[in-house]
């Protein structure tokens, strides 16, 4: 299983959980089967069309997936990935 990095903002949806568990042959699978282990997790990340929302930066290992294959980026049982959401203000 792959580690996830939950941000503070979205614990409430995974029971105060920093880091939780799921399984999957890529980044896009893995977040699928978050979403599926943790209802509403998938409107946090993914857009009505699917893609990952703008202000949502995601990492496996330390590479942001969109230098990466994206969504489609492979995952062994050993990565992490970590969910940061994009900070805004002044």
């Amino acid at each position: 299983m792959t580690t996830i990095r939950i941000p503070t903002p979205m614990r409430t949806l995974t029971r105060n959980q920093a880091e939780v568990q799921a399984t999957g042959a890529t980044v896009g699978d893995v977040l699928k089967d978050l979403d599926a282990r943790y209802p509403g997790m998938g409107a946090r990340l993914f857009d009505e069309r699917g893609a990952v929302r703008r202000y949502v930066n995601i990492f496996l290992n330390d590479e942001d997936v969109r230098a990466l294959k994206s969504l489609e980026t492979p995952v062994a049982d050993a990565d992490r990935i970590t969910l940061i959401p994009a900070m805004a203000g002044g």
